[in-house]
Parts: structure tokens; sequence; C-alpha cells
């Protein structure tokens, strides 16, 4: 059975774009937070993604939804984290301004706490190569809305503790995320390199003048992208198989993965 993560004190380190989607995340399903951030304005500037959050968690459901979560905005960030059982770092892509906060960070909280980063693109071995408790972190990538989208992917490094990935998995459950554990390490981690993918071919495309940015936009919105609401890739290749399925299908279009049709090749 897994342990889970009793959370009564949550710090959000960062009141960014990305930490104050967290914030709204956190709040609207009745979690008190503790928020750093060196901006003097913060508080200001978070007010509109808590506003966009509240009208939205009212639109989503009829049904009576938790208490909401108080905020309280410190000046320090030990006072933020010191008795924290979860610490979302959402601070800028520089390794070595997340290596600083992280110091800062253990010099005040549990040893105990997890301290969850939502790098998009550094790796958490790399991250957590100078902690003093280095099982304790791990990467928790998710997507803007953070109040609103469900993925978070969860990542851990060399160190990290498998139960840590366990139970925060299961925390962010709670709020109404979908936890995705990668099997290991890679840059970029998953979605991202599927949407570069994407990105990467869109842009041949727009160069060699095949279709405008708006005609690639409108490929996605009114086809594949309505199915992929619903339906992954395989999902999709597998129901156009029809009853036999993938091996229909592969037996079908899988020749065709051997033309070259595409600049990614």
């Amino acid at each position: 059975m897994k342990s889970k993560l009793q959370i009564t004190n949550i710090a959000c380190i960062g009141g960014g774009v990305i930490g104050a989607g967290w914030l709204a995340r956190l709040v609207e399903n009745g979690f008190n937070v503790s928020v750093f951030d060196k901006h003097e304005n913060i508080k200001k500037k978070n007010k509109s993604t808590l506003k966009n959050a509240k009208i939205a968690f009212n639109n989503l459901t009829i049904f009576s939804r938790p208490k909401k979560g108080k905020i309280a905005y410190e000046t320090s960030l030990k006072n933020a984290v010191k008795n924290c059982q979860l610490i979302i770092e959402s601070v800028p892509e520089r390794i070595e301004i997340k290596r600083k906060v992280y110091s800062e960070i253990e010099a005040s909280c549990s040893p105990r706490a997890i301290i969850a980063s939502s790098t998009s693109g550094l790796l958490p071995s790399d991250l957590q190569a100078k902690l003093q408790n280095p099982e304790r972190l791990l990467v928790t990538h998710p997507f803007n809305p953070v109040y609103l989208l469900p993925l978070v992917e969860l990542c851990g490094g060399r160190l990290t503790d498998p139960k840590v990935l366990d139970q925060t998995a299961s925390f962010l459950e709670t709020i109404g995320m979908r936890p995705l554990k990668l099997k290991k390490e890679i840059d970029g981690f998953l979605a991202d390199r599927l949407l570069e993918a994407i990105w990467r071919e869109s842009l041949w495309l727009v160069h060699d003048d095949v279709a405008s940015v708006e005609d690639i936009d409108d490929a996605f919105r009114f086809g594949p992208g309505l199915r992929f609401a619903l339906m992954g890739s395989f999902l999709i290749y597998r129901i156009a198989g029809g009853e036999e399925g993938m091996r229909h299908f592969m037996s079908q279009f899988g020749p065709a993965l051997k033309w070259p049709w595409t600049k990614l090749m």
C-alpha cells in the first residue's frame, strides 16, 4: 500500500505565471498556502490569476466545493517554508538560481519536506546534486494555466526516493490533477518533446511556403486537435484500424513510415 503524504501546510516559492497557477489551484481546493517572491507587487500580480481561477472553478461544477484556502504572503523564504510538508518551487529556469533557492529552503524547512520543482527542462539529477537531502526532490512539471489543465509530469532524479514520487502523485490527484510518472529522466520530459516535434515540423511547413501559420493552426483546431482532446495518438490509430485494431492499422499504413515525407527524419 502506498504511504500517503499528509499535507497541512504548502509553500509556493516564486509567484510568476506558473507559481500563481499552482497557488490558485491549491487554494481553490481548500489548502492554505504561504507564498514567497521577491517582486514587491507580487500580491497584485497574482490577483488576476486568482480571480480567473475562482470564476473557472465556480463554473466547472454544480456541486459544493471545499472551503477556499487562505494565502499568506511572506516577506522571507524562511517564514514561507518553515512548517511545510510540500514546497513548490517555480523560480526562473536557471540552475544556479534554483540551487541557491534550494540551499535557502533546506536551511529552514523540515528534512522530510518534499521539494517539487516546476521546471520544464532542467533534469532533477542536476537540480538535486548539491542538496543535503536529495532524495526528497522531484520535478512536478505542470501546464499553463495550472489551475485548469490537469496534466503534471513527475520525474525523479538518480537520488530521488521512489516513495516521494508515489506520495506526491497521490496528493496531486486530490487536487484534480493527472500525475504522469516518467520512467526515466530525459531532456524536455514527455509532453513538451511531443509538442516540440509538432512545432519543428510546423516551422518547416511555413518556411517552405506549404501553409500559413493560420492554416497550420486550423489543421489542428478543426481536425486532430478535437480528437486529441479525448484520445492520444496510439488510441486514435488503434480505433482507425477498425475491429482488428492496431495490427490492421500498421499493416495498412505502417509502410508509409518509411516514406521521406517529414523533415524530422
